[in-house]
């Protein structure tokens, strides 16, 4: 088994690989400290597994994931974040990654989530299944300003809030300017936001940058 682990802190990418090879001894794991070191990886050779962090030098966020989701279709994707809001691993499901832990749970559940993906399942936390279901049955509380967005606009409003213009915006998800002000002006008025001052603020209150 092949294994790919996208995050930029060396002692992490140590852990994991540790915890990998405690459970699959034969494995062969590859490491990356960005999105751009990961495509070089994946075109060398094609991994069966991914983990990734979601705050990169070079993708914050749900950019990372959606980029290795385009290049790695059917390969499971494990998402490792700071984050811990289920509402955020529910996005990242929706656009196709198999799973989704925060990282102060990866020294107990890790192994247990990477077993999951290999057999062809997926793999979140219990809270964060409970909240899944609830959003299935209609019984979860009522969403969250971020969470009435759809995946681009979920992703153009992480760009804001890290600070990237409009034009940056447009190159990183191969859009025009104007699309991305289109998707600006829609996020605020769903979202009841004023400005761009206003979006960054929530965001961080939230935990959906690192700001």
């Amino acid at each position: 088994m092949r294994v790919l682990i996208v995050d930029d802190h060396p002692l992490m990418r140590l852990g994991v690989t540790q915890l990998v090879l405690q459970e699959w001894p034969d494995a062969h794991v590859d490491e990356a400290p960005t999105i751009a070191a990961a495509l070089e990886r994946i075109a060398a050779a094609r991994p069966d597994i991914v983990t990734l962090d979601l705050s990169l030098p070079d993708a914050q966020g749900t950019e990372g994931a959606s980029r290795l989701l385009r290049v790695l279709p059917g390969v499971p994707l494990l998402v490792l974040s700071l984050n811990a809001e289920a509402a955020y691993a529910a996005r990242l499901m929706q656009m196709g990654a198999s799973g989704y832990l925060p990282k102060d749970r990866a020294s107990d559940e890790l192994r247990v989530a990477l077993r999951r993906l290999c057999e062809g399942g997926r793999y979140v936390t219990s809270s964060m299944a409970d909240h899944l279901l609830g959003l299935l049955s209609g019984k979860a509380p009522q969403a969250l300003p971020h969470e009435q967005l759809s995946t681009q606009e979920h992703r153009v409003m992480l760009l804001i809030a890290a600070g990237k213009t409009p034009a940056q915006i447009a190159e990183v998800m191969h859009l025009s300017v104007k699309t991305v002000g289109s998707y600006r002006a829609r996020i605020l008025e769903k979202a009841g936001w004023a400005n761009n001052t206003e979006l960054t603020k929530y965001c961080v209150q939230h935990g959906l940058t690192d700001l």
